[in-house]
């Protein structure tokens, strides 16, 4: 008997949403743009947590050193970071390669620097630590040291980044939780005036219904099934654009300002499971909202 009520319910609902499919297609569409929208800022943070937690594992610093220093000079420099525990030096970048790097990162926009007359940019060592047993690595006390020596103009290591854009990806994250709410008010208020919309046509087959001793649960589940299934499908559709953008974008990965690669992931099964049952869940809350509201039996 539950096994019939609960076909019953299904298939009343797959009717009801028929029967109005216009209606009920713009909520879908509407339901898929908002999910869409908040699976990208959630894609967005999950990528930018998952680059900041494994660059900050790793300890590399940028040691700037003066303009016109004779090969002697910077050998004793070279030497004196090799002395550090733990230090390993990646490479030498000159003012010619520094510029030339910049010019390869602008690409077409390397016409902005033809107005320079000079290289402003500093020849650098990149270095990488690697923490040893029994011995862990200060960053502070390392470019203090370091900028002591003669010859060193600047050092700066990639907490110093991470710090600087701490307040930006802060920023970001409550943008996207405000953006986030936002968007769910949205699908609450979307889905709640389609169900609206069909109580209001049924109105008097509800009556009947009634009339011949329906309990209130009866007739307002199929309702309440409708939201969830608008839901489903804005859940689901959202998930494969969103999944069909990330598979024809040809661009990856992208490093900013000499920065470590950013590599971009898709989302985990997890979050996109999430992107679902959320949607599922607000399309049902809608429905949930305007049997309360609107529906006075």
């Amino acid at each position: 008997m539950k096994l019939r009520l609960f076909i019953y319910f299904f298939k009343t609902a797959f009717t009801n949403i028929k029967n109005n499919r216009l209606v009920h297609m713009i909520s879908i569409g509407t339901i898929t743009i908002s999910m869409l929208l908040l699976g990208s800022f959630l894609f967005l943070s999950v990528n930018i947590n998952s680059w900041l937690t494994d660059w900050g594992e790793a300890l590399s610093m940028s040691v700037y050193i003066d303009d016109g220093l004779d090969e002697n000079v910077r050998v004793k420099i070279e030497s004196a970071i090799k002395s550090l525990e733990g230090a390993e030096v990646k490479r030498f970048i000159s003012k010619e390669q520094a510029l030339s790097n910049l010019k390869s990162s602008l690409g077409d926009q390397v016409g902005l620097l033809e107005g320079l007359k000079d290289n402003p940019l500093p020849g650098s060592y990149e270095i990488v630590f690697h923490e040893t047993e029994g011995h862990r690595v200060d960053p502070k006390k390392i470019k203090s040291d370091l900028e002591k020596i003669d010859g060193v103009d600047e050092v700066q290591y990639s907490d110093q980044w991470i710090e600087r854009y701490k307040g930006i990806i802060n920023a970001f994250r409550i943008f996207g939780l405000v953006i986030g709410g936002s968007l769910c008010m949205a699908v609450l208020f979307i889905t709640t005036n389609t169900i609206k919309l069909t109580i209001y046509s049924r109105r008097d087959e509800i009556e009947i219904y009634k009339l011949v001793g329906a309990t209130d649960w009866f007739v307002k589940l199929p309702y309440l099934i409708e939201g969830a299934i608008e839901g489903l499908f804005g859940g689901i559709f959202s998930f494969i654009i969103l999944l069909a953008v990330y598979s024809v974008f040809s661009v990856r990965t992208v490093q900013i300002f000499g920065l470590p690669v950013i590599d971009f992931t898709f989302l985990s099964f997890e979050h996109s499971l999430f992107i679902v049952l959320l949607s599922i869940a607000l399309g049902f809350i809608g429905g949930l909202i305007a049997i309360g509201r609107f529906f006075r039996l």
